[in-house]
């Protein structure tokens, strides 16, 4: 009787290791998609004073929406990425390329015209980079939530994960690849 109840115990902490290693690897790939997403936040932030230097030359009357850009991004880069900070970036950014249909010299920048393609690429990966954080939380969630780890998850301290999602004030403008005109 005595083997018998010690190898359900052996059996149980087998279990429960192994429930608790596939959380820790699952939670990790949570971790990795947050830390994509703000790699990509900051490379966004460190385009944006090429891009302003580049307008400058070209659209001196333009100093309000120079320094809402550069307000913007400054804001949106003190402390760790939000949403909004990040969407009145967005919206800041796009009167800044819009300038390139006012100023003909600017739109045929070399400079001006890849700073826009490489934002553009930023952007895309920041979209693709969401996509990925989503599918890994929904691993992590389901992983978490599934039979038997349900019945150990909460005790070793694995908490639900939350999705990527944008509030208001970026739906329809942040996962939007700038409009490249040439």
């Amino acid at each position: 009787m005595g083997w018998i109840v010690a190898g359900l115990l052996l059996l149980l902490a087998v279990v429960v290791i192994g429930i608790y290693n596939r959380l820790v690897g699952l939670r990790q790939t949570v971790s990795q998609g947050v830390a994509d997403i703000d790699a990509g936040l900051r490379q966004r932030h460190d385009l944006i004073p090429n891009l302003v230097n580049t307008v400058k030359g070209y659209a001196v009357h333009e100093q309000d929406t120079l320094d809402a850009v550069i307000s913007a991004r400054n804001a949106a880069a003190q402390g760790s990425p939000n949403s909004a900070s990040e969407g009145q970036l967005r919206v800041a950014l796009d009167k800044l390329l819009a300038l390139g249909e006012a100023y003909p010299d600017l739109k045929a920048s070399a400079n001006f015209q890849q700073l826009q393609v490489e934002l553009g690429d930023v952007e895309d990966k920041l979209a693709a980079a969401r996509r990925a954080l989503n599918a890994a939380v929904s691993r992590y969630n389901t992983g978490r939530e599934s039979f038997p780890a349900v019945l150990f998850a909460g005790m070793l301290g694995f908490q639900p994960a939350d999705f990527n999602r944008l509030d208001d004030s970026e739906k329809g403008v942040v996962d939007q690849v700038p409009q490249i005109k040439f």
